[in-house]
């Protein structure tokens, strides 16, 4: 069900986007690497780019000169969470040991939403929707398919993403040291150690974002024509053939083309 038609459950996540130090480029590279639309935003949005994929929206690009005197964080994807209360999502956050960067905040008459970090350090964000859902499109080509922190400490981070947002951990069938994040029973995202995960030492928790594409060697040579790196070549895993990689400006992802569920 590519096309996104329900709203989204609490816990689910429901968005990402990207502080780009130059929003121009990293428009550019989307639309070559995943084939998305999209052009800078009205003043009164600080600019921010809705990107779309078949005219649905799939991801927002921000300028990191929209953030003012704010220093602008390192290049990074941040999923967003649903909640159908941003006030209470982000007492639960505090009361279990996690830190908000941003209040509940309205967002013109599109939703509230907030961003914090977990007990680990992985920085995430939460939207409490209006009259925007989120994500009107997902798990086909070029849209977001898949969420994976990358953590620390897993136990800790279970316990509380369990309790702020609800998600229930359990080990994955066939991938070892791989735990699934299911919000009633569906799993909605994943989650490993970063030993597991081949991050150095120094590595810090994180969230990582995965888009489905058709072909994996291809889309992470468009990667690379395109100005970005591949971190991790191409390779196969239980849920497909999958690659690591940076966008011209440093952000990671992920990219996978998922086997057929019934193979």
């Amino acid at each position: 069900m590519p096309e996104v038609t329900e709203p989204y459950q609490p816990g689910t996540p429901c968005w990402i986007d990207v502080v780009a130090p130059d929003q121009a480029a990293a428009l550019d590279f989307y639309a070559k690497v995943l084939g998305w639309e999209g052009s800078p935003g009205p003043p009164e949005t600080g600019g921010y780019a809705l990107c779309t994929l078949k005219g649905k929206p799939v991801a927002g690009i921000m300028s990191a000169e929209a953030m003012g005197d704010q220093p602008a964080p390192p290049p990074a994807w941040t999923t967003y969470f649903a909640s159908a209360d941003a006030d209470a999502t982000l007492q639960a956050i505090t009361r279990n040991g996690g830190t908000t960067f941003t209040p509940a905040v309205e967002v013109m008459n599109l939703g509230r939403m907030l961003v914090a970090a977990d007990p680990t350090g992985a920085v995430f964000g939460v939207w409490e929707a209006r009259e925007f859902p989120g994500a009107g499109i997902a798990n086909e080509p070029g849209a977001l398919i898949w969420n994976e922190l990358n953590t620390t400490d897993r136990e800790a981070a279970a316990a509380f993403y369990a309790a702020a947002l609800g998600l229930e951990t359990a080990p994955m069938e066939g991938a070892e040291n791989y735990f699934s994040l299911s919000v009633t029973g569906r799993p909605v995202g994943g989650m490993q150690p970063l030993g597991a995960a081949g991050a150095p030492p120094e590595a810090a928790s994180h969230w990582l974002v995965y888009f489905a594409v058709a072909d994996t060697d291809g889309t992470a040579a468009k990667v690379a024509e395109a100005g970005g790196t591949v971190c991790k070549e191409p390779f196969d895993m239980v849920a497909g053939r999958m690659a690591v990689v940076q966008d011209s400006q440093g952000a990671p992802f992920a990219v996978i083309a998922p086997k057929p569920m019934n193979a």
